[in-house]
């Protein structure tokens, strides 16, 4: 079972340190066996907001977790405790992936954890972010980045897609889509999206594309066009854009792009249904046209994607595999890019 350690202290945002604890710590072995065990580690009694938090461990007990997330926390005009960045690196030393929400990215910053590498945190600090730490490449118009081991999330919403992230990489896309219906969020927000987009998590019927999204997500199968949605919608192309970019922060090609490789990637981990025969129930036409939209997008081919998620995972002839890697028929190990 994969362990997952919220790392807290005094000042911590409670959203994103409830969104994380529903997420990982809620029993959801009848979605995927085994879920995670969670663990809640700080330096004792500490403050969310108006909360009072008891942790069940010490800070020293992350370097024994698999994967380590960093909630956000309100006062980013100082430095970050040292105790909880010497913890957080310690774990990641350890060989633990590390996560931050929202301004938990100063704490992995502080940690040297982003140094030369791109991140993201809440649009309104990102500047600061960018002067306090210019060794990191902080990009303020992500939802969230993943370097691998180390990744980092925008605020509140982009909290939820991030954790999502993390389900998807560890358990699959029809594991992560399961736990999103349950809670009533989109399935997947890309992590390149924009940060500011007007309804970032769009309620199922409060907003002028409410009635349009199912309606293609059942026709996936077919060559829509924008022309197809904007009729549909009963709008013309050019305010389906507008509307498309105000809810979902990107345009109506590139959701149509991401929902047809999502489904992908559920037909190729839940069935034994060729290449062929994908790509056309996703409306991609043909095997190589298929492979070239989800090599680019998921980074890999399908054929590897399904025999990486179809396979169980299993320890090598070294050490088990780190958090979010899979082993493959062959032994070897593999972790996802992200889209």
């Amino acid at each position: 079972m994969s362990t997952v350690a919220l790392a807290v202290t005094d000042g911590m945002l409670h959203f994103e340190l409830s969104l994380a604890y529903e997420v990982f710590g809620t029993d959801l072995t009848h979605v995927a066996d085994p879920w995670y065990s969670l663990v809640v580690c700080g330096p004792g009694a500490v403050r969310a907001g108006r909360f009072r938090l008891e942790p069940d461990h010490g800070l020293d007990r992350l370097r024994h977790a698999d994967t380590v997330i960093v909630p956000g926390w309100a006062d980013v005009d100082v430095d970050p405790p040292a105790d909880l960045v010497d913890a957080v690196r310690a774990a990641h030393e350890a060989g633990a992936r590390v996560a931050s929400l929202c301004t938990g990215a100063f704490v992995l910053a502080a940690a040297g954890l982003l140094d030369g590498k791109r991140a993201t945190t809440h649009w309104a600090h990102t500047q600061d972010m960018a002067a306090r730490y210019p060794q990191v490449h902080v990009d303020p118009d992500v939802l969230y980045v993943d370097n691998g081991s180390v990744l980092t999330s925008a605020g509140k919403a982009a909290a939820m897609d991030l954790c999502l992230h993390l389900v998807r990489l560890d358990h699959g896309s029809s594991v992560a889509n399961t736990v999103a219906r349950r809670l009533v969020v989109p399935p997947h927000r890309d992590g390149g999206q924009a940060q500011f987009v007007t309804t970032p998590v769009p309620a199922p019927d409060n907003h002028p594309l409410a009635e349009l999204f199912p309606w293609v997500i059942e026709r996936l199968d077919r060559p829509l066009t924008v022309e197809d949605l904007a009729r549909q919608a009963r709008m013309s192309s050019r305010n389906l854009s507008r509307h498309f970019r105000s809810v979902t922060g990107t345009t109506p090609l590139q959701w149509l792009l991401t929902q047809r490789i999502r489904h992908a990637q559920e037909l190729l981990e839940t069935t034994d249904d060729g290449i062929d025969a994908i790509a056309e129930a996703t409306g991609m036409g043909t095997a190589t046209t298929l492979r070239r939209h989800f090599n680019r997008t998921v980074g890999v081919s399908p054929d590897t994607y399904r025999r990486t998620f179809r396979s169980r995972t299993r320890p090598g002839p070294g050490e088990p595999p780190r958090p979010g890697e899979l082993v493959g028929d062959r032994g070897d190990v593999f972790r996802p890019v992200p889209a």
